[in-house]
């Protein structure tokens, strides 16, 4: 095995708070792998909303509202994370990581020693691999990769051959196997029309790229403001992030007045409009609540128009895989808006919070 040094710089969540609770620290303890595990050396680590969501404590059922970024009053270290438990703290999240393999567990594949690599967020019983109830977030229930090392299990990590550079790498692990999982779950295909919110974001943009490569017509919902950045992922047509007659606008842009599939990642006082577009036998999918995750729901437009309802959170085993190969084949690209040094993550973790960006902030580490 390759000698680390015995610390390392990493941003230590010390409980649910605001952008206090993140701590940087230069002297953390290195992670050392155990026999399954390999040691990553991180180059790389992107943003997302779980690292916001779990740090405010906006998973806990005491909160109502859209996510802010702040602390939350109702919430304390009882409140559950993501999936249902309470995290432990000191924590290192961060599940986007791309770096180099730099020490390998005896039961782990050596192939992987010195590979550029990139992580997999869903932590598995690897004996059953599928079982949703075995599942974990990397960055939530282990330390992840806002540091300058982290440690996996070897199956939870691809090789992957790219001329892409390692932040570009970055921005897709979390958003892009998500939007993945949820277009497979709601069985995208060719001919489909599915209509996008938050489409300037990282998962938004994505669903706008995958659901194209299927063969689909995308239209995507994003602030005008965004409407020249979210136009280089090519979708069919881009429309206001809430237009006040959805169907008029639908009819100007694609010639008819509903779509076969909503992809949503918003939620929020709009949820009601996006289900009223919906064709009969329609299926809607969500993976996200930005704009908050209480909704009005009218049962008889769910089951008068026979729509099918999709959750989307825990990818099955070949959705990562299967993205490392479009990523290899260059099907896909990378929404990178911006990147910050881990020692200026504050202000990175600030700009995320703030929106005002299209795809995905990563943060560097050397």
């Amino acid at each position: 095995m390759t000698t680390t040094p015995s610390t390392m710089k990493a941003i230590v969540l010390t409980g649910h708070g605001g952008m206090e609770a993140l701590e940087y620290h230069e002297d953390w303890p290195t992670p050392k792998p155990s026999d399954d595990e390999v040691l990553i050396k991180v180059h790389a680590c992107g943003m997302n909303n779980t690292d916001v969501n779990t740090r405010s404590g906006w998973y806990s059922k005491a909160v109502s509202e859209a996510t802010t970024g702040g602390a939350y009053d109702t919430v304390d270290a009882e409140d559950p994370s993501w999936g249902g438990a309470p995290i432990t703290f000191p924590r290192i999240q961060g599940a986007d990581v791309v770096g180099t393999v730099i020490a390998v567990g005896k039961n782990a594949d050596q192939g992987l020693m010195g590979k550029r690599v990139m992580a997999d967020c869903w932590l598995r019983d690897w004996n059953n691999p599928e079982d949703k109830n075995a599942t974990g977030y990397f960055g939530s229930e282990c330390d992840g990769g806002f540091a300058q090392y982290t440690k996996v299990h070897h199956m939870n990590v691809q090789a992957v051959n790219s001329d892409l550079s390692d932040a570009e790498l970055a921005t897709f692990s979390c958003s892009y196997t998500t939007a993945e999982n949820l277009l497979n779950r709601v069985e995208c295909k060719k001919g489909d029309t599915v209509l996008i919110t938050g489409a300037s974001g990282g998962v938004g943009s994505a669903l706008i790229q995958l659901a194209n490569r299927r063969g689909a017509k995308t239209i995507a919902l994003a602030s005008e403001a965004k409407h020249k950045d979210v136009a280089k992922f090519n979708p069919t047509a881009i429309l206001p992030r809430s237009p006040e007659n959805l169907p008029k606008a639908l009819q100007e842009v694609i010639g008819q007045e509903s779509v076969s599939i909503i992809a949503d990642i918003a939620g929020g006082e709009y949820f009601p409009t996006l289900l009223d577009v919906l064709e009969r036998g329609g299926r809607y999918g969500t993976s996200g609540a930005i704009a908050g995750p209480m909704v009005e729901l009218d049962l008889r437009t769910l089951y008068l128009k026979d729509l099918t309802f999709h959750g989307c959170t825990i990818t099955s085993t070949n959705v990562f895989p299967d993205l490392v190969r479009y990523i290899e084949r260059g099907e896909i690209k990378p929404a990178l808006a911006a990147t910050y040094p881990l020692e200026d993550f504050h202000r990175g973790q600030l700009a995320f919070i703030d929106k005002k960006h299209t795809g995905n902030i990563v943060v560097t580490v050397d």
